[in-house]
């Protein structure tokens, strides 16, 4: 297997299947400015590689990822619509670059997936999960909007609304497999292997063939408006940001005076 490190995420090769995989352990592979710009790369590469004929996406250390950075968002003074719009649109653009790859793209995953870190694995073709996976959607729990508002597309709108109004951040594996978000559940070390053997079996099969495939299931949602809510609903979140709301000003506040502990300390407590 061949491959180069970046700073934030590692690129492997195993034959016709590329290997994605989240480097920020310490961090719990929370998606930096910088860890954005490299998946764009890394996708990017991929993008242009003919070889390449499948994608798996997984997560280095004990998760998956646990979404967008808090704690840069926390620290760089991010005000008014156009630095919003800048931030955001670079959020949205790095979940939907996995749906849009011209290759099959594979979520492996494994521990807390939450946020941003859900968003993007099931905008992957295909998301297996370990059983200690959790899954969730935590951000109105501290005012904070949906970047990427593809659930309801995969789960539909009940359960949608049920994750996201509630702010559901320990769903398990198993609930995942059935409410549909989760293709299949496997012991815990064996969702990587797992994935390689599907991306395996689908570099096996004539690219082209694949990929005017893929594009045709994506075509029947785009078909159906995608696009156009996904964009109508990062413009909603573009406003819930630049507007700020009040538990997110709290929670910040707690944050930056007594850590990010503290202020999920304080998010937790108002709920029963």
């Amino acid at each position: 297997m061949s491959g180069r490190s970046f700073e934030t995420v590692q690129f492997a090769r195993d034959g016709a299947v590329a290997i994605l995989t989240f480097n920020r352990p310490d961090q719990l592979n929370a998606m930096s400015a910088v860890m954005r710009r490299e998946i764009t790369e890394v996708l990017a590469e991929v993008e242009r590689d003919s070889e390449v004929r499948a994608l798996v996406v997984t997560g280095s250390g004990r998760c998956f990822s646990t979404g967008f950075d808090l704690k840069e968002q926390m620290n760089s003074g991010i005000s008014g619509t156009a630095e919003w719009r800048r931030v955001l649109w670079d959020e949205f653009a790095t979940t939907m670059s996995v749906w849009r790859s011209r290759v099959p793209t594979i979520a492996a995953v494994h521990g807390p997936c939450l946020a941003g870190g859900m968003e993007l694995a099931i905008s992957c073709d295909i998301t297996i999960a370990a059983d200690s996976a959790t899954f969730g959607e935590p951000e109105l729990q501290f005012g904070a909007g949906i970047v990427t508002m593809i659930l309801p597309w995969v789960v539909g709108p009940k359960r949608a609304k049920e994750i996201i109004l509630l702010g559901l951040d320990r769903i398990s594996a198993a609930e995942a497999l059935q409410m549909g978000f989760v293709n299949r559940v496997v012991p815990e070390g064996e969702h990587l292997p797992e994935a390689m053997r599907a991306a395996h079996r689908i570099a096996a099969i004539d690219p082209h063939l694949v990929s005017q495939t893929k594009q045709a299931i994506n075509r029947t949602f785009e078909i159906m408006g995608l696009s156009e809510a996904l964009q109508a609903s990062l413009d909603i979140d573009l406003h819930i940001e630049s507007e700020g709301s009040p538990d997110k000003r709290r929670f910040f506040e707690i944050a930056r005076s007594d850590g990010l502990r503290a202020a999920f300390a304080w998010r937790d407590s108002r709920f029963p």
